[in-house]
């Protein structure tokens, strides 16, 4: 098959029409797969994530047709046949108490999780991501699958492990509660009448307030844990469905169930949440990395992870009732429209009176963003900021310093200027040096911060410090920095730090290193023009960065502080680390006029004073010297 990267046009419809397949919609006459045509064609509305989704999965289907030997992977009728059946006799016991028939949409998203097989004939999709505006039936379809995996997946298997969770013991509770009313009434039709006795599922058991359901012959047992309680160690989970998992902001339980499906068959771990405030958690990192493996599906990767992500694809559709739909498939019932459309109209209006139409976007439209109307950027910017790639050797640069001050971490902010097709960039990069004496442990840090230190350190973007009591050791910042510089042959043309912070560290780079250092003080009259450049060049394009996930999350912590002198960024508590961002502030406080006929970088009177001797000399012996700029002689 051809490749195709839809990274840089995002314009999965084009990509789709410039194929054919015919073989594809004859072969596989599916709801699901017929929903996916549906929407590449046009027919049904879709947003730019799902768009992805359907289109991987005609690709796929194409790849099973052509017997691709790297594409392990066969799309079974039968199984979509199944859960589908199964699906019609399941009561919705939030409405009449009977069978609800299956929207596309909600058929696509079983038809995925059970259609797709690998060569063992167990699911292919082992990890999955649905995510949908709130009020769209979530819970409905979760307990299908539930009951599903449970009484049918489970049949000839005994002491399997089956798990329904969400944040905290009220909302599991509400799970499991949804999923025995259903059981009862499924228990009272055959088959599955007779299936209860023969493994030993009492329905009367299933109107006790127990935490989970057992089949007593075959020692199946489902189970509702909590995140609170987290004890997911010694369970090796053949299902596992967690609610509202956007919220979690460590991976660290998660990572507990995952590591218990290691070993076993036909797993899968289905997470479902609509987006929440924050965007630094796992949740959406792991959709935003899906993104990307759609976007670029000839190279494989994510092949046994699924991402369903009903949204809007611009805020500016708050003021678009008639594409709600991409983000609220409901809308598609035609006798729930007038009632969910009217309700999401009530709620665009009262968060527009209130001044909180992020709260409406962020929820019902199911966007990703920075909720709070102090924040320092948008996540949008934050994000298309990201550059694959960025090579600093031999280049100029301005340099930040942030002092670790008890539990917070020292960071290093660095500016890189340059010049690409006429016009100006900043890319901007930083190294953090990671404390952990305050919070006991680095793994107790990692929680507190909610950031995977461990693991960022081995790609380089900080450092956990040496010292054995866990606090900064300067020596170890003044090698790492002194390095680093020396390493890449970069020409520092200032380096900004916190005035009232690191004397000794700073002292260390006067006698050692030539540099030009500045002290900047941490005032709104000092930083604004700095911390107001750096905003900007995030809203016009012109500020460029790795995907780095510190910085990131440090960007997206900032918070903007304000009085009558001016503006600076703080952070809303403690834990949120914003570090970087005084860092990368410190260094703009000069890396902002590079380009400037009057910045550093331009006044010769300094040029000299950056010169190894070696250049020195080379000018005198060229007589390229005098600050008129003509040469002598």
């Amino acid at each position: 098959m051809k490749p195709i990267d839809l990274t840089q046009s995002h314009d999965v419809l084009a990509a789709y029409h410039l194929g054919n397949y015919d073989d594809v919609r004859n072969t596989y006459p599916d709801v699901g797969t017929q929903y996916a045509f549906d929407v590449l064609e046009g027919k049904q509305q879709a947003g730019y994530m799902i768009q992805l989704a359907a289109f991987r999965h005609i690709r796929d289907l194409q790849r099973v047709l052509e017997k691709e030997a790297d594409f392990p992977y066969h799309y079974s009728l039968n199984k979509v046949t199944n859960i589908l059946k199964f699906a019609a006799i399941c009561p919705n016991v939030d409405h009449t108490d009977e069978p609800t028939e299956l929207m596309p949409w909600q058929a696509f998203i079983l038809a995925q999780l059970i259609g797709w097989r690998g060569i063992d004939g167990g699911k292919r999709f082992s990890r999955a991501i649905v995510s949908v505006g709130r009020t769209n039936g979530k819970t409905y379809l979760m307990a299908i699958i539930a009951c599903y995996s449970f009484l049918v997946e489970s049949l000839g298997l005994s002491s399997q492990d089956y798990l329904v969770a969400s944040i905290n013991f009220k909302q599991t509770s509400k799970i499991l509660g949804y999923i025995k009313t259903m059981l009862r009434k499924i228990l009272d039709i055959e088959p599955f009448k007779s299936l209860a006795e023969e493994v030993g599922l009492n329905p009367d058991g299933l109107s006790s307030q127990s935490d989970q359901i057992v089949q007593s012959k075959q020692n199946n047992v489902l189970r509702a844990i909590s995140h609170e309680s987290g004890q997911y160690d010694s369970f090796h989970f053949t299902t596992a469905i967690f609610d509202e998992i956007g919220e979690i902001t460590s991976r660290d339980k998660i990572k507990k169930i995952v590591s218990g499906q290691v070993q076993i068959a036909n797993k899968q771990f289905i997470e479902i949440s609509t987006a929440y405030p924050n965007p630094t958690v796992p949740f959406h990192d792991d959709e935003k990395t899906m993104q990307q493996a759609m976007e670029q599906d000839y190279k494989r990767d994510g092949d046994t992870q699924l991402c369903l992500v009903w949204a809007q694809d611009h805020l500016e559709d708050a003021y678009k009732p008639e594409t709600w739909v991409e983000s609220n498939p409901l809308l598609d019932l035609r006798e729930q429209h007038e009632i969910l459309m009217s309700g999401l109209k009530d709620k665009r209006a009262n968060d527009l009176m209130a001044g909180s139409i992020d709260d409406f976007q962020n929820k019902n439209m199911n966007m990703w963003l920075q909720e709070s109307q102090d924040s320092f950027l948008k996540l949008a910017d934050v994000e298309r900021a990201v550059v694959s790639h960025f090579d600093v050797t031999g280049r100029d640069v301005y340099i930040g310093f942030d002092y670790s001050m008890f539990s917070d971490n020292t960071a290093i902010g660095f500016v890189f200027p340059y010049e690409s097709n006429g016009h100006k960039y900043w890319h901007i990069a930083q190294h953090s040096f990671i404390p952990w004496q305050k919070a006991g442990s680095i793994e107790a840090k990692e929680k507190q911060d909610g950031i995977g230190y461990r693991e960022l350190a081995k790609k380089g973007y900080c450092t956990i410090t040496s010292h054995p009591e866990g606090i900064i050791n300067d020596d170890q910042v003044y090698s790492w920095l002194t390095d680093y510089v020396s390493d890449h042959h970069l020409h520092v043309l200032c380096f900004g730090y916190d005035a009232m912070g690191a004397t000794r560290f700073v002292k260390q780079l006067e006698l050692n290193s030539g540099w030009n250092i500045l002290p900047v003080k941490q005032r709104t009259g000092e930083l604004k023009d700095p911390t107001k450049f750096l905003q900007i060049g995030f809203i016009e394009g012109s500020i460029k960065r790795l995907d780095d996930k510190i910085m990131e999350k440090a960007l997206l912590n900032a918070q903007i502080y304000e009085d009558k002198v001016g503006i600076q960024v703080d952070k809303a508590k403690a834990t949120l680390k914003i570090d970087v961002v005084d860092a990368l502030i410190d260094a703009f406080y000069q890396g902002m006029y590079h380009f400037d006929d009057f910045g550093i970088a331009n006044d010769r009177t300094k040029q000299v004073e950056r010169m190894t001797p070696e250049q020195v000399k080379k000018m005198i012996e060229s007589g390229k010297f005098g600050f008129g700029g003509d040469a002598i002689g």
